[in-house]
């Protein structure tokens, strides 16, 4: 299972409903931030999320709507939160901007934390026997621009009606079995895995796009996924203010995700002329399974669908 929560989901600049570009996504004891615009610190204390295991930042490019909120959060990570090392992975130009940014704002080599900048490049970028996170390029304005995408492993279900007859009793034995390894009962009897697990089962994957000009190459990396996150600037009628800026409208993600068969899209990065049930409405007409998310909307996302709740409130009544 993954959670992903928005903590930020505005295009370029603030609104008074929406914050800058930043998102989490969790999995199982991991925490991978996605971007950090401006304010982003204040967003996860209204939350209720806070900095906990907050070490590893991903960033999709270097506009600043996606990195100005480095600063501040590195400050109050390292000053008020205790934790000592973040590793902030993107292109070879959003680094340097973010070096070039933590130098202004804290002094060169002054940093109240150790900070790893640690350059992407298409492929596999971590991965254990739980979680593969690869890298895809994205086409938009300046380079160094990427995609993330999170992958769990295939897995055999274990099926308890088989071990029951098999005599398998709950416990040690069957976490074994559940781990490959064939276990010797009490009777002598030898019980293989193959005999009380079922035939795979893809994990869950999810695909993580932040600003995009083109959709086509991004078809075959989001084939199949639970979900995608990608902008929708625009709406169809300023096509080409979409183009000129290199952005994607709400029906153009529509049509990537219907293209690549994806499960749930979920758009984000919204600009201000825009209400999100303008967004909502034209990307539907497209593609049926789409949610517009706002500000602190946490997704449970499960094998078998998503589920959405938002939990400002809960941050806010934390904060009392």
């Amino acid at each position: 299972m993954f959670e992903l929560v928005f903590l930020g989901t505005s295009a370029s600049a603030p609104s008074v409903d929406r914050g800058l570009s930043s998102a989490l996504l969790m999995h199982e004891d991991k925490r991978f931030m996605i971007d950090c615009g401006e304010g982003t610190q204040r967003q996860l204390l209204i939350s209720g999320l806070g900095f906990r295991r907050l070490d590893t930042i991903l960033l999709t490019h270097g506009h600043l709507d996606h990195i100005l909120g480095l600063g501040g959060l590195l400050s109050t990570m390292g000053r008020w939160e205790m934790i000592k090392h973040v590793s902030i992975y993107g292109g070879r130009w959003p680094l340097q901007r973010v070096k070039g940014l933590l130098d202004v704002v804290f002094g060169p080599g002054e940093y109240p934390l150790d900070v790893d900048l640690i350059e992407v490049e298409p492929g596999v970028l971590m991965q254990d026997e739980r979680l593969t996170v690869s890298v895809f390029p994205v086409v938009h304005r300046g380079e160094g621009c990427y995609g993330f995408l999170f992958e769990e492993p295939a897995r055999r279900p274990f099926l308890p009606e088989k071990a029951e007859a098999l005599g398998v009793p709950p416990g040690p034995e069957r976490r074994r079995l559940v781990s490959g390894e064939a276990v010797m009962l009490p009777s002598g009897r030898v019980v293989h895995p193959d005999e009380v697990l079922g035939p795979p089962r893809p994990g869950i994957r999810v695909a993580f796009v932040g600003d995009a000009a083109e959709t086509e190459p991004l078809v075959p990396v989001c084939e199949g996924v639970d979900v995608l996150v990608i902008e929708a600037t625009y709406l169809e009628s300023e096509a080409d203010l979409a183009r000129a800026f290199g952005h994607l409208t709400a029906a153009q993600a529509a049509r990537l995700a219907r293209d690549a068969g994806v499960k749930h899209l979920i758009l984000t990065h919204i600009s201000r002329r825009y209400t999100a049930a303008q967004i909502e409405e034209e990307a539907k007409a497209i593609f049926p399974h789409v949610i517009v998310a706002n500000d602190f909307d946490r997704f449970e996302i499960r094998r078998d669908g998503i589920r959405k709740e938002n939990i400002r409130q809960r941050g806010e009544r934390n904060e009392e």
